[in-house]
């Protein structure tokens, strides 16, 4: 484990070093071989997970980055999104790809890369998962899995292909995208000369939802699963069924496996543990994100304040990228404890708008969410989970599912293992079970619903 710095060059604008990405995989590999006793030769296979949307450009014959991967949370293109709705291409764009016209994904970074960055259009373009695959092969694959090409708004969802269709829409060139393979099977080899000496087959892919997803055994339809990240994700499975979603939520592949796609329904929320790294790095109320549970937990709730983190404008079911964060309810008796409380439950309030949202496409009410993700470990969180939904909340033993679902999806593509097994290797942690009426919990909900209100449309649509 590793973590990647994060750039800011201007407001609004989020980017990462690929370099520092691929050298902090190599690290991360020696660690992981020298913790397990192994050596490169005990490698059976390889699984990879990434941020999704996030954007790549190399040249393919140097491998070297033309500019800083733009990351998902990035907003600078927000003025184009809005453009392209007035214009009146939500509807089709939903209708191919199953998203939202929204800065989120990858196709309006592709444009401004390919308008603002010498070489762009001639050179190959990816996620984050191609750009390993490329680095791992020393060039010699470009791929991505559909899960990741789902998550472009280049990708029909239908067909299981790229669609010129989009790639005319936005403006960028789609001769240059990766071939979509299964996420699971023979994808790629790695290069024992770039990768301290290890030649393994690649056999699994997925973005790191889906594979949260995976890893959570949610390979039944109707199970869900929220990870709480820097962002919140909640997925919930829908088989071989593409389900329309009228309430903000995407529709977006699972993964592909033998052929055959399997989908899910999900509801994407841009900033949840990022607020923690906010208390940390941006105002210091915090040392790091460990003290966030106890400090939560010393209060009984957070005071009539609620945090609406839209630093990055809101994800599902909002979609408002000129949002912006917003704190409220503030008396002098608000402290530290509060805030980080506010923060705390600020996760928990956007996974209740998700659901119900969800709830209201698929017709089915959740019996149970699964959790994972980092701050999956605070009780308080888990709890208040649960009292807000009025489900039990069912947190793993191993809350890093997201790598767990690429092991999971590499195994089985290496023929280590069964889909049958997979029930049987998710062991159940703790469950908690809500604690407060529903008239309460519709309470909490709606005075979070009118902070949200507050942070809505804040930011000029030409300042973003």
């Amino acid at each position: 484990y590793k973590e990647i710095t994060q750039h800011f060059p201007q407001p609004g604008w989020v980017e990462h070093d690929a370099n520092e990405i691929w050298s902090a995989v190599q690290d991360s590999a020696r660690q992981a071989l020298a913790a397990a006793g192994a050596g490169p030769r005990d490698v059976i296979a390889i699984g990879i997970t990434n941020q999704r949307e996030t954007l790549v450009v190399w040249d393919r014959h140097t491998l070297k980055p033309l500019t800083r991967a733009i990351v998902w949370q990035d907003r600078r293109t927000a003025a184009e999104c809005v453009r392209l709705r007035e214009a009146g291409h939500e509807e089709r764009v939903r209708e191919v790809t199953g998203l939202v016209i929204d800065p989120y994904f990858t196709a309006t970074k592709l444009a401004w890369v390919v308008r603002h960055v010498p070489g762009a259009r001639d050179a190959a373009i990816g996620t984050v998962d191609s750009w390993l695959v490329a680095r791992l092969s020393a060039g010699r694959d470009h791929v991505t899995d559909a899960s990741n090409a789902s998550r472009t708004l280049l990708f029909d969802i239908s067909r299981g292909a790229w669609s010129e269709e989009m790639a005319d829409l936005f403006g960028v060139p789609h001769t240059n995208l990766p071939e979509v393979r299964d996420s699971s099977g023979p994808i790629s080899l790695t290069d024992p000369e770039v990768f301290g000496g290890i030649k393994a087959p690649i056999t699994g892919i997925a973005g790191d939802q889906q594979a949260a997803l995976f890893g959570q055994a949610c390979i039944t339809v109707g199970m869900a699963k929220n990870t709480y990240g820097t962002g919140s994700f909640v997925l919930v499975q829908t088989g071989v069924d593409r389900v329309p979603s009228r309430s903000g939520m995407l529709t977006t592949v699972a993964w592909r496996r033998n052929g055959t796609l399997s989908y899910a329904l999900e509801g994407a929320i841009f900033i949840t543990g990022a607020a923690l790294q906010w208390l940390r790095d941006g105002i210091g109320i915090i040392a790091n994100a460990a003290e966030a549970g106890p400090i939560a937990s010393s209060v009984l709730d957070a005071g009539g304040v609620f945090m609406v983190p839209a630093f990055a404008g809101l994800g599902a079911p909002y979609w408002d990228p000129f949002a912006r964060g917003a704190i409220v309810g503030l008396t002098r008796g608000s402290g530290r404890a509060q805030l980080v409380r506010a923060a705390v439950e600020a996760m928990a309030y956007q996974t209740k708008d998700v659901v119900v949202a969800m709830e209201g496409d698929t017709g089915r009410s959740l019996t149970e969410l699964r959790v994972d993700g980092g701050a999956a470990v605070m009780d308080v969180l888990c709890q208040f989970q649960a009292d807000l939904l009025g489900i039990p909340v069912k947190r793993p033993r191993q809350t890093e599912t997201t790598a767990l679902g690429a092991a999971f999806l590499a195994g089985l593509g290496a023929g280590v293992w069964t889909e049958a097994d997979l029930a049987d290797l998710w062991k159940l942690d703790r469950e908690f079970e809500p604690a407060i009426s529903r008239d309460q919990a519709a309470a909490l909900q709606a005075e979070w619903q009118r902070a949200v209100e507050r942070s809505r449309a804040w930011a000029a649509s030409d300042n973003q």
